[in-house]
């Protein structure tokens, strides 16, 4: 009876001990979180049959106490095409990982990726959770799927090859003072928020008639042919003179983004002809801060904010355009400012529109007003506008003197605008009453009468 009695102490002596190291240790453990090597893990071999690679990325712990991760989690599961090793340790679910202080430990990640005859995403993605104090902290995966070239937050010049898609993840750069030709035909798909990105350098997208260059998200399953927001778009940041000619830019956020120009330029940032912009979540065409663009013959159309936005000034000459709305916004079509008012700074910025220039243009939608026009005049502030012969759908028919053989509040009377149709019945009121000048053929290659139609089509 006594032995068991001692054992008995014994026993609870142990547990009680264990439970103290145990709270003792808890309490000598740090309370911060973790950094990592990486964000993003990106395998950057393309996999086009049975393939298999692997990486690595490192976790700190740069507290002065160790760290306990709680939870390590491989989302995707077994069914991933991921796989996990951390510290030596393998699996798809881990716990109680322990960092030493001022430390780090190794996680090493494989891929695997079998076709077998099916059609894989372009860009395959899972991510590894790591729970620390109650905080989930994430490192995303992403493997490329299918044969393409992929652009990693890479720079690039020169002329892009086009026998195979080009898929852009993060961004794909044209640093200063180089040039990047995008040949007709060439298809390039966009990852979510990814964009290019043209920085004082020059881009020419040089797209032919029927051999366009299609511009879109990376989602091929068809629930996203018509969804818009699925990457960022074409932004110009103080870019050299640029051309646009035959694009379908689609489905994006902003499809065309403007910011300021080279001050070394004389002409035009952008010039942008024949080419489609539809569907984007926000603008079409933002011209922001003394950027300069000329259009011809281009169709922009139901966007979720503006077809075209100006705002601080910045030029514009756009003859034969169909500037539309009938999206869901509650905005007009075209927004035009001169001004920009930073609310957080109480600080209003104003320049000028130098050139102001519809021609032969459509502005409409299914709002009352399709345009808006709000400016600030002041000493040394030009503001040049010139409209001719263009559709306007406004409530308030305007007077200014630049408006000049404006025809008001017409129906275009376009095919089908669901379906991006804007070819127009013979009676429309935009069937001959165009301004002729140098824009000789239409969105199609079809020659121009005298006098032209208004807008992107010829009837």
């Amino acid at each position: 009876m006594r032995f068991i009695r001692v054992s008995f102490f014994i026993l609870v002596s142990f547990l009680f001990a264990l439970a103290m190291s145990s709270c003792n240790k808890n309490k000598f453990l740090s309370k911060k979180n973790l950094e990592f090597s990486v964000d993003t893990l990106v395998f950057d071999t393309v996999f086009t049959t049975v393939g298999s690679t692997t990486h690595q990325f490192k976790i700190y712990n740069k507290e002065n106490k160790p760290v306990n991760i709680e939870e390590i989690e491989l989302m995707g599961g077994t069914n991933s095409p991921f796989r996990i090793n951390i510290d030596g340790i393998m699996g798809t679910k881990l716990n109680d990982i322990e960092v030493l202080a001022k430390d780090s430990i190794y996680a090493f990640v494989e891929v695997t990726l079998n076709v077998n005859g099916g059609i894989l995403p372009l860009i395959v993605e899972d991510s590894i959770r790591f729970r620390t104090n109650g905080v989930d902290q994430y490192v995303k995966l992403a493997v490329w799927g299918q044969d393409a070239y992929f652009h990693y937050k890479d720079l690039n010049e020169g002329t892009w090859p086009n026998d195979k898609p080009h898929v852009i993840y993060g961004f794909a750069g044209i640093d200063s003072a180089k040039t990047l030709n995008i040949q007709a035909g060439t298809q390039v798909y966009m990852h979510k928020n990814a964009l290019l990105y043209v920085y004082k350098s020059t881009l020419n997208v040089q797209g032919t008639l029927g051999n366009e260059v299609v511009f879109q998200g990376d989602r091929l399953e068809a629930d996203y042919d018509d969804v818009s927001g699925q990457y960022y778009g074409i932004y110009f940041q103080e870019a050299r003179p640029s051309s646009i000619e035959y694009a379908i830019i689609k489905n994006g956020t902003a499809g065309i983004h403007l910011y300021s120009e080279d001050p070394t330029n004389t002409g035009y940032t952008l010039d942008l002809k024949n080419t489609i912009i539809k569907n984007q979540a926000r603008y079409g065409v933002f011209i922001y801060s003394g950027a300069k663009v000329k259009a011809e013959n281009c169709i922009i159309s139901r966007n979720g904010t503006h077809a075209l936005i100006v705002l601080e000034g910045g030029d514009f000459n756009f003859n034969h355009c169909d500037l539309l709305g009938y999206g869901s916004s509650q905005n007009p079509a075209v927004g035009i400012s001169n001004f920009y008012t930073n609310y957080s700074t109480s600080t209003t910025n104003v320049a000028s529109i130098n050139e102001g220039k519809f021609y032969n243009c459509i502005l409409s939608g299914n709002l009352e007003t399709e345009l808006a026009i709000d400016t600030i005049q002041m000493a040394g502030v030009n503001l040049n506008f010139d409209f001719k012969n263009c559709l306007i759908k406004s409530k308030d028919v305007q007077t200014d003197a630049f408006f000049q053989n404006i025809f008001w509040n017409n129906s275009p009377m376009f095919i089908d605008v669901n379906k991006y149709d804007f070819k127009f019945a013979p009676s429309s009121i935009l069937n001959g009453n165009g301004i002729s000048s140098a824009v000789i053929t239409d969105i199609f290659g079809n020659s121009r009468n005298n006098p032209p139609d208004i807008g992107a089509i010829e009837n």
